[in-house]
């Protein structure tokens, strides 16, 4: 694939408001230069103490350790063997919070007094609601279907079939659904007009094939209930093409409904690991139930909020870490916004099903791979995308230098650059980060083949390699060259978290449409749309420097305007903004920083000018002029939102000061005692960019 050669010719015409002169400097000469702290919706630092007791005991979860000695068994989130040693005791149960990973510890998934309540409300249901005869049929029917699959006997002509009869009642109908596939998992039931029809379960019949049959019937019990936060845990599989089959038969069957993940067990051989398959629910997958059961209260999920500094550490890397730490997957953990890379990072962050004292446990570990975690509390809920006022940024600018041919003072002129920037503001562009610092590929580039439902061309872009010989470029070399999954999975790197996820579905799945689809979800749903929003982000930059270069700073017909104060530009209603009328630019109602554009998607409206003329060729340009920013396969609605042109930075301080006052931690430097750095720290709002604003403080391109 040809290199970009876009990339720098994109950042470097973009546009200016300001007109002084600038100077040069280097930004993130080491991680320290560059300290992103984030500013939660209360306007407070994330890496301040938080006001709430750290590990406050969440009410309505009791830690395992302050339960019965001999707890009842969670039947809805065990492993295998738990599950079959109790399998005859009751028909259905309550289910814990699943916490951390653990498959031979005895101390997790236990339950408490409740489960007792609902294990007698399903004692008598088949002697109260069917009558003596029908229940005695009911259990010859099932021994005859028994007796035939353990035959291997192939039932011949239509699936045979029993009716229970009319149960009027549709409390007492579900009821009997439930118990009778709890009792019998190799059973399934369906409704016919208030009827109750009993038939073979043939996708349980298939299980068969691939598991024992203890863990089938497990399955389909496990399945049945549907109790929310639970899983189901298969037995320990050395074979890998074994377990391949029986994530494909899941997934095939049940992946709308529920998902699977392969873990190593805990102290397994090196030369013989024993992973296990563990299946639980899709997010929200228990709303979409049919039928109302009469069940235990529903137990809280467990919420454990803390922030997160990272240092010179990809955010999706360090969320990865964190999850196969924790014995959960990337989607448990929410956060308000991505942070940079070569930086140290403060965040906010919020992961689901984890006590406070389970992370707290990890905290040595995080610190080997440059991480900490501060603030630890238990939360009612998880975080969302923008859920912040903005970042605060503490920066150094080291080797200051005057622009070639500027006679004027290096002093004076970067007192002139900061001023006019605090007073003007900046071109709130998209900084390069969004996009990825790759040469060949950048992240619009599998946002747009994903807006085109070219998923096998997205997976392409994403494992392609830069020119650089280390061991993730030639992993990924090996791909495009022999579409080889499972060797190119030998080849990469265990620290490239979302690579190897991709690679482990491919490898289960193939390298086909529908394979590259299934892939895709091996990412949770805030990295999968962050491809589509950097090619969003990509067009408004695009945007932004048309409109400029069109009108400049006159606010003309057909632009937008933002009419609320101290609104978010990604929370703006389509009620706050406005179309300027010939009236308003005549009367000049409205000012440049109030004009905003479109984020593309499918509910914005487009500027009635040259702008939203522009907006148009691009899209038929990229071949989207059809696009109704959906893609359905991939569960990605995009909605968009509006942007404001111009932005300012807040409580804007600095200090210029000499390299040698302070600390240069940059290796193997030799710098000029004479050389100025500047230190600046000012905050800016949620999805402000600080090398956007130093860019336009500096008139320097990085």
């Amino acid at each position: 694939m040809e290199e970009d050669t876009n990339f720098r010719i994109r950042f470097s015409s973009l546009c200016f408001i300001t007109d002084h002169v600038g100077f040069h400097g280097t930004i993130k000469s080491s991680p320290s230069d560059f300290v992103v702290t984030e500013i939660d919706e209360q306007g407070q630092l994330v890496n301040k103490a938080s006001d709430e007791p750290i590990y406050k005991v969440h009410k309505v979860l009791p830690e395992p350790n302050n339960l019965a000695k001999k707890p009842k068994l969670d039947l809805q989130n065990v492993t295998f063997e738990e599950r079959s040693s109790h399998e005859d005791k009751t028909l259905a149960g309550c289910s814990d919070d699943d916490q951390n990973y653990e498959p031979s510890s005895e101390k997790a998934d236990t339950i408490k007094d409740g489960i007792s309540r609902c294990e007698k409300e399903h004692v008598d249901v088949f002697g109260s609601l069917l009558d003596e005869k029908t229940n005695e049929l009911l259990n010859q029917f099932a021994c005859n279907i028994k007796e035939k699959w353990n035959s291997k006997t192939e039932l011949i002509g239509p699936s045979p079939e029993f009716s229970l009869g009319k149960i009027l009642d549709k409390t007492q109908r579900a009821t009997l659904h439930s118990a009778v596939r709890q009792k019998f998992p190799f059973l399934i039931t369906v409704g016919k007009n208030s009827e109750i029809v009993v038939k073979p379960n043939l996708d349980c019949k298939e299980l068969c094939h691939l598991v024992s049959e203890d863990e089938a019937f497990g399955f389909f019990k496990y399945l049945d209930a549907r109790q929310e936060n639970s899983k189901f845990t298969f037995r320990p599989d050395t074979d890998k093409e074994h377990r391949k089959a029986v994530h494909h038969f899941v997934n095939k069957k049940f992946g709308n409904l529920v998902e699977t993940k392969s873990f190593p067990e805990l102290n397994y051989s090196a030369d013989s690991p024993n992973v296990v398959i563990t299946v639980r629910f899709r997010e929200k997958a228990h709303k979409h139930r049919k039928r109302s059961l009469h069940e235990c209260p529903e137990r809280k999920v467990i919420h454990t909020a803390f922030t997160l500094r990272k240092e010179n550490l990809e955010m999706f890397e360090a969320v990865g870490f964190l999850a196969i730490k924790l014995g959960v997957i990337p989607s448990d953990f929410s956060y308000a916004g991505l942070k940079d890379k070569k930086a140290i990072t403060y965040q906010a962050m919020v992961v689901r099903k984890v006590t406070p004292e389970r992370l707290k446990n990890i905290e040595k570990e995080l610190e080997k791979k440059r991480m900490n975690v501060l603030n630890i509390r238990s939360v009612d809920d998880s975080l969302r995308l923008g859920q912040l006022k903005g970042n605060h940024f503490d920066i150094v600018i080291r080797n200051l230098k005057k622009q070639i041919n500027d006679s004027t003072n290096l002093r004076e002129r970067i007192l002139e650059a900061i001023e006019n920037v605090k007073n003007k503001g900046f071109v709130n562009y998209y900084g390069p980060q969004r996009f990825g610092m790759g040469r060949k590929v950048h992240t619009d580039q599998i946002g747009l083949a994903l807006l085109k439902s070219e998923m096998v061309k997205a997976v392409k872009l994403f494992l392609t390699p830069e020119d650089s010989d280390d061991p993730v470029n030639r992993a990924k070399k090996y791909f495009l060259q022999t579409e080889d999954a499972k060797g190119t999975l030998s080849l990469m790197p265990e620290f490239k978290v979302r690579e190897r996820a991709l690679l482990e579905s491919l490898h289960r799945f193939g390298m086909t449409e529908e394979g590259c689809i299934q892939a895709w979800f091996s990412f949770p749903h805030s990295m999968r749309i962050f491809y589509v929003h950097a090619y969003s982000s990509k067009i408004w930059n695009e945007a932004a420097s048309y409109r400029l270069a069109t009108y400049g700073s006159r606010v003309v017909e057909g632009d937008l305007v933002c009419l609320a104060e101290d609104v978010d530009d990604e929370h703006l209603p389509s009620s706050k903004v406005h179309l300027v009328t010939e009236e308003d630019a005549s009367a000049n109602t409205y000012a440049i920083h109030q004009v905003v554009l479109p984020v593309l998607g499918c509910n914005i409206q487009y500027p009635k000018n040259k702008v939203g003329q522009w907006y148009q060729e691009v899209l038929s340009r990229d071949g989207l002029q059809t696009c109704r920013f959906k893609i359905p396969t991939l569960k990605l609605n995009v909605p968009g939102c509006y942007r404001k042109i111009l932005k300012h930075p807040h409580n804007l301080s600095y200090q210029l000061i000499e390299d040698t006052d302070i600390d240069v931690k940059k290796e193997g430097s030799h710098i000029d005692e004479a050389t100025l750095s500047l230190l600046i720290s000012f905050d800016l709002d949620a999805s402000c960019y600080a090398t956007v604003c130093l860019r336009e403080i500096m008139k320097h391109d990085f």
